[in-house]
C-alpha cells in the first residue's frame, strides 16, 4: 500500500516508476492518495476560498460544507486521479481509479453538529460533510489485484444516509491497509519523515517505537500528527512494515522500503 500526498504535486513520477516496477516484479500495489492541496487551488480558481474550524478542544480542520465538498471531490477524482492512473498507465500497468464510494468501499457516518470557531464566530456547525471511517470492505479491491489491475484509490466515503463525505486521505490508507492485510504501508509527503524540528530537515527521527508513540504524538501538530496516528494503527493492527518517507526523492518507494524516512518499530526505546 502506497500512500502519495496531494502536497507532491508533480513530484509523483519517482512514486509511480517504483509503483510500476514493484507491480512488473509481481507485487500487489494499492495506491492510494488524497488531494486538500488541489483542493484548495480549485477552490480559488471557483472563488471559493478554502476554510478551516477550530474544536473546542483547539484541533482544526477542513470546514466542507457542500461548495466546499464539491471542490475537494472535483479537485481530487477530476484532477489528481486522472494523473495518477495516466502516469502508472504510461509506465505499463493497468490503473484503475477507484473512490471510497465504489463498491461501498469504505463507509463512514457523519460527523455529528458540535461547537467550532468557523470565520471568527463561535457557532454550532451543521452543514459540515465530514466523516468518520465506519467500515472498510476490500473486495472490489482484492478483484481487481487478482485481475492484475492496480487500484488507484480515494476519498470520498459513503455514508448510507448522507451521501458523500470528506474523509482523511490518511486514516483511509490505514484502514484499507489493515483490511487487506498488507505487508508494508508506505505514507510519502513532502517531508523526509517525522521530524523533531519541523524546520530543520535533518533532525528526522529514523525510528518510531509503538509503545511511544504517545510521547510523538504530543510533540507533533498539523498533518504530521494525522500521519503518525494513521500510521500506528495501522501498525498496531497487524501491518508489519509501516514507513513515514519523503516523496520528493527519485526513487521514494523503494528508499522507504530500504529504510529511508521513520519507521515503526516494536518495543519501548
Amino acid at each position: 500500500m502506497i500512500k502519495v500526498g496531494g502536497s507532491l504535486g508533480a513530484d509523483m513520477a519517482g512514486a509511480c516508476a517504483d509503483i510500476a516496477g514493484l507491480a512488473q516484479q509481481g507485487s500487489e500495489v494499492v495506491v492510494v492518495h488524497g488531494g486538500g492541496a488541489e483542493a484548495d487551488r480549485l477552490a480559488a480558481e471557483l472563488n471559493r476560498p478554502t476554510r478551516t474550524m477550530t474544536a473546542r478542544n483547539g484541533q482544526r480542520s477542513r470546514y466542507t460544507d457542500a461548495p466546499a465538498l464539491d471542490a475537494l471531490v472535483m479537485a481530487i477524482l477530476g484532477r489528481i486521479k486522472p494523473t495518477l492512473v495516466t502516469e502508472l498507465t504510461g509506465a505499463g500497468l493497468r490503473a484503475v481509479g477507484l473512490s471510497g464510494m465504489d463498491g461501498s468501499l469504505v463507509t463512514a457516518r457523519r460527523t455529528p453538529p458540535a461547537r467550532a470557531v468557523v470565520d471568527g464566530v463561535d457557532r454550532v456547525v451543521r452543514d459540515d460533510f465530514s466523516g468518520r471511517i465506519n467500515d472498510v470492505d476490500p473486495h472490489l479491491v482484492m478483484t481487481l489485484l487478482r485481475g492484475g489491475y492496480v487500484p488507484v484509490v480515494s476519498p470520498p466515503a459513503l455514508d448510507p444516509a448522507n451521501g458523500m463525505l470528506n474523509v482523511d486521505a490518511d486514516r483511509f490508507a490505514a484502514r484499507l491497509s489493515v483490511a487487506l492485510a498488507a505487508d508494508w504501508l508506505i505514507i510519502l509527503s513532502n517531508v523526509p519523515g517525522l521530524l523533531r524540528d519541523p524546520a530543520d530537515p535533518t533532525s528526522l527521527v529514523a525510528k518510531v517505537p509503538c509503545k511511544r508513540l504517545s510521547r510523538y504524538l504530543d510533540g507533533a501538530g498539523g498533518r504530521m500528527k494525522v500521519k503518525l496516528q494513521s500510521a500506528g494503527e495501522a501498525f498496531r493492527a497487524g501491518v508489519p512494515h509501516v514507513v513515514l518517507a519523503d516523496g520528493r526523492l527519485d526513487s521514494p518507494v523503494l528508499a522507504a522500503r530500504a529504510g529511508a524516512g521513520t519507521t515503526f518499530v516494536k518495543g519501548e526505546r
